[in-house]
């Protein structure tokens, strides 16, 4: 007898197949994953220095404009990572 989980999975494999990848495929979405955490910590390194900066100036105003710009960044980054491993997901399906 099967359990609650397995025929979950069933049911979720008969609507959505899993794709399988490339090593090619792999290794470029792990590239993207890379890339992509190098930038938000780029991003996180020099806007926190800023960050840094308005604190010992007392400048809330600029701190919160600061860390809205970082969170801003920081999504902006990884939506694009994940279309273009959307991308290289896809090529497969193609």
């Amino acid at each position: 007898m099967k359990s609650a989980y397995e025929l979950a999975m069933e049911r979720l494999e008969k609507k959505a197949p899993s794709i399988s990848l490339s090593d090619a495929q792999k290794s470029e979405i792990a590239e993207i994953e890379s890339l992509a955490k190098a930038r938000v910590a780029e991003k996180e390194l020099f806007l926190g220095e800023q960050i840094h900066k308005a604190r010992a100036c007392g400048d809330l105003g600029e701190i919160e404009a600061l860390e809205k710009q970082l969170a801003s960044e920081r999504r902006r980054i990884r939506d694009e990572a994940e279309a273009k491993k959307e991308r290289v997901r896809q090529a497969t399906q193609g």
